[in-house]
């Protein structure tokens, strides 16, 4: 074994993976993972704990592990995260635990995430359930959203004597984590809704089909039906688009929408009758994680599929292992590329793609160097299906519908970084709500911090 590298992980081969849905990564085995958890340097002050946004005791779970005792690993992992075996396969590791791995200096960093993964599947596929808290003091406390944040929030609340209710506006509880994520990374049975029950194991209740704004008014809950807090964890669905000639072309998705289609109204199982326009050849606007999803997906669909970007590989802002993926199973990247207009056919439909070629210049506020176009280099991509995937905001439904809530220019609701506590006595807020669109862990992050400022708040009450 050399100590510098990682145990690597067992994967799909590209070619079979691109035809079905199954997961892609398969994980380690305990050997496997016990071989990777003795590279661990069990610093004492560790940078990987204080880079991960929940503070997990990551030298603490990874020394269970070497010593063979996964369900203590499992324990620990669970005084921080609600969703290990959601993290460990989603997070990006490489820009925040990972990255700041003492062992990743000389040589590769510490596989964390992989090993957060294989004890939360060891916990699960053995039985083993979080801790209950011993006592409940009776408080009610909301939780809108049952995505990361919410369910981050409710579990920490949860564990200390909180009752804890959430609302979700779908009818099936995960938020991001069932509509968002593809099955091939993130299993909806086998992962999402058993990380849920453990959830619901601490005492939290999930109420599915309320709509906050419309169902019920968050001033509803607190003045008639006893909740002293709430929080909100809505989530950022409101897709963005470009504004070309064309868009609201048939065929023309945004992300959200495909993604929603195939993976919570199940478009990718033959036995499910879910009206989707798969398409034959696909193109993917945008760079991030959301984009690749879209595009493997499609691929997955049956769809010849292309990524269209307008800066280069360097600037992608998807995960490099995801980009790695898409990029083993044929999609073909158009870097430094810009759509300037959908074609559309005599019955309304998409038939083709106008782009211009794009050069980097300086800086943006970003920090990436903006792209500009070069004159004269328009082309067309022949596509009948193109899938927007430029980000999203938050709805503005329960802003609108909450006297004395304050947002932002981007719509997104003002929050303190510190409590989560918004304008509104009582009323908190977390994850992309509050950021606009962001990842599953920093989400997390703001559940756990509103979870500490809703106790301190009811506590003083």
């Amino acid at each position: 074994m050399d100590i510098m590298k990682k145990v690597p992980v067992r994967e799909q081969d590209p070619k079979v993976r691109a035809t079905n849905f199954d997961e892609v990564c398969l994980g380690y085995n305990a050997d496997e993972a016990k071989e990777e958890a003795n590279r661990c340097l069990t610093c004492q002050n560790a940078q990987c704990v204080k880079a991960c946004p929940v503070a997990i005791d990551i030298p603490g779970f990874i020394k269970e592990i070497k010593e063979g005792n996964f369900e203590e690993a499992g324990y620990v992992i669970g005084r921080s995260s609600a969703l290990p075996a959601v993290c460990g396969r989603v997070c990006p590791q490489e820009s925040q635990c990972e990255g700041k791995c003492i062992r990743g200096i000389k040589g590769e960093p510490v596989s964390i995430g992989k090993l957060e993964r294989f004890v939360a599947d060891y916990a699960r596929q053995n039985g083993i359930k979080p801790k209950k808290p011993e006592s409940s003091n009776g408080r009610k406390v909301a939780v809108i959203g049952s995505g990361p944040a919410g369910l981050t929030c409710a579990g920490d609340l949860a564990k200390m004597g909180y009752d804890v209710t959430i609302f979700e506006a779908l009818h099936e509880a995960g938020g991001v984590l069932v509509y968002g994520i593809p099955e091939f990374r993130l299993p909806k049975d086998e992962v999402v809704k058993k990380e849920i029950e453990n959830v619901k194991s601490l005492g939290v209740k999930i109420e599915t089909d309320v709509v906050i704004g419309k169902s019920v008014t968050i001033d509803e809950l607190m003045e008639k039906e006893g909740f002293e807090a709430v929080f909100i964890g809505s989530g950022a669905g409101l897709p963005r688009f470009m504004g070309i000639p064309g868009e609201t072309a048939s065929g023309v998705f945004s992300a959200n929408e495909y993604l929603t289609r195939s993976n919570l109204m199940k478009a990718f199982r033959d036995d499910y009758d879910t009206p989707i326009k798969p398409g034959k050849k696909v193109a993917v606007v945008g760079g991030g994680n959301v984009a690749m999803d879209a595009a493997r997906t499609a691929l997955r669909l049956g769809a010849d599929v292309h990524i269209v970007y307008r800066r280069s590989e360097e600037e992608l802002p998807a995960r490099v292992e995801e980009v790695h993926h898409t990029k083993e199973e044929g999609i073909i990247f158009d870097l430094l590329t810009n759509p300037t207009e959908i074609l559309v056919d005599e019955n309304g439909w998409v038939c083709g793609m106008k782009c211009i070629r794009m050069e980097l210049g300086e800086p943006d506020e970003s920090g990436r160097r903006s792209p500009v176009e070069i004159p004269g280099s328009e082309f067309v991509i022949d596509v009948d299906t193109v899938i927007m995937s430029l980000g999203t905001s938050p709805n503005p439904l329960i802003s609108s519908t909450t006297d004395g809530l304050d947002i932002n220019k981007r719509k997104c609701i003002v929050a303190s970084d510190e409590t989560g506590a918004t304008s509104k006595p009582g009323v908190f807020a977390g994850g992309d709500a509050v950021t606009g669109a962001a990842t599953v862990i920093l989400a997390m992050g703001a559940g756990k911090t509103a979870a500490k400022g809703i106790d301190e708040y009811l506590k003083n009450k």
